[in-house]
């Protein structure tokens, strides 16, 4: 008989999923430690779920895994939870990054970000990828909302799984309309709220750009969550990033939180290329006259000193909603439109800024 180590126990804990998931506990990075000696094996999880239930159902479920393994005597399963976050204390100094390495996979790596929720964010990422993969450019598209992922909805792949693996068994993503794609709401079901601290999401969206087969990319695109959390510290920390774009809506209650936003991606030195704004005005279809719905835009205004340009303004429009609804983003489903064309003008305008920013670094004054 052969005797049990510590990677043939990580290889049989692979096959346990967590409690409400379809991912297995190694990939979700609970599984801390695995010892095994002399058929004594133990092993410890940092479960960040309070709930008793869930976490009696993880230590039978990896006692019964381990137990059935051929050498093993005698299983230990330790469940604690994973160190907290935490402010850094008055003084303190700050605590320096990791040196950042561009993954080989993307020659660009770009952002679409937004201060606050509901602004449209993720619409205009996803056109924005569409357009780029329809110029003949290989797009990756990774969904770093891990919360409140729209991916699968805004591609048409709500309900898929990554089903196929590389030669190393790194899942694959999904592809839809020339982009691949990757999202958590490819491994949750629709309705299932995903509810993790700040480490555990970090660690979530470091596999998904360093665990998953994207293959040779010419861009990748990131849809970050709203806000200034942790999905974009981790990301900043992880990737030297080409640049990022800020969405916003026209109203002073979004366009606070946007100048939030490039004040943030500022501060950790990722390029602000220009704001979005979404749903600027509306557009009578009979006469075709212009209703700023929320009034008289000052985005231009509020962002310009800054150094931030505007790189274009999307009309409301109820095509964008139904075609998004429906998995067909508006720069496929209507690519004559006014939507369409103003996220094929904000695409060339990101794709020029980048240009000139290289062109700059190679060529200095």
């Amino acid at each position: 008989m052969s005797e049990i180590t510590a990677e043939k126990v990580r290889e049989a804990l692979a096959g346990v999923p967590y409690p409400g998931f379809r991912r297995d506990i190694v990939s979700f990075g609970i599984v801390r430690h695995v010892a095994a000696c002399n058929g004594a094996v133990r092993v410890q999880l940092a479960v960040s779920a309070t709930d008793e239930d869930v976490r009696r159902q993880l230590r039978e479920n990896v006692e019964k895994t381990v137990s059935a393994l051929p050498g093993v005597s005698q299983v230990t399963v330790e469940v604690g939870q994973p160190a907290p976050a935490r402010l850094p204390a008055a003084g303190e100094p700050e605590t320096k990054a990791e040196p950042k390495d561009r993954p080989a996979l993307a020659g660009m790596i770009l952002g679409v970000a937004s201060g606050k929720g509901g602004v449209g964010k993720s619409t205009v990422a996803v056109n924005m990828a569409v357009s780029m993969a329809r110029r003949g450019l290989r797009v990756g598209f990774l969904d770093a909302d891990v919360h409140g992922p729209s991916a699968p909805l805004l591609f048409g792949l709500e309900g898929r799984r990554p089903e196929r693996a590389d030669a190393s068994g790194r899942p694959l993503p999904l592809e839809a309309h020339g982009v691949k794609i990757m999202s958590m709401g490819f491994f949750v079901e629709k309705d299932n709220a995903v509810i993790w601290r700040g480490p555990i999401v970090g660690n979530f969206i470091r596999q998904l750009l360093s665990d998953v087969a994207w293959g040779e990319l010419d861009v990748l695109l990131i849809d970050f969550p709203p806000g200034t959390g942790d999905a974009q510290l981790t990301i900043s920390q992880t990737l030297v990033m080409d640049g990022t774009v800020i969405v916003t809506t026209p109203n002073e209650l979004a366009l606070v939180d946007a100048v939030k936003g490039i004040s943030m991606f500022q501060k950790v030195e990722i390029p602000v290329l220009g704001v979005v704004e979404n749903m600027a005005f509306f557009a009578c279809p009979h006469c075709a006259k212009k209703t700023e719905i929320f009034g008289e835009s000052r985005v231009a205004a509020r962002i310009e000193p800054l150094g931030v340009p505007v790189i274009g303004r999307i009309p409301i429009d109820p095509r964008v909603v139904a075609e998004s609804d429906s998995g067909r983003p508006v720069v496929v489903a209507d690519p004559e439109g006014a939507p369409a064309r103003a996220f094929e003008e904000i695409t060339a305008a990101v794709l020029g800024a980048v240009d000139r920013r290289r062109g700059a670094a190679e060529h200095p004054a």
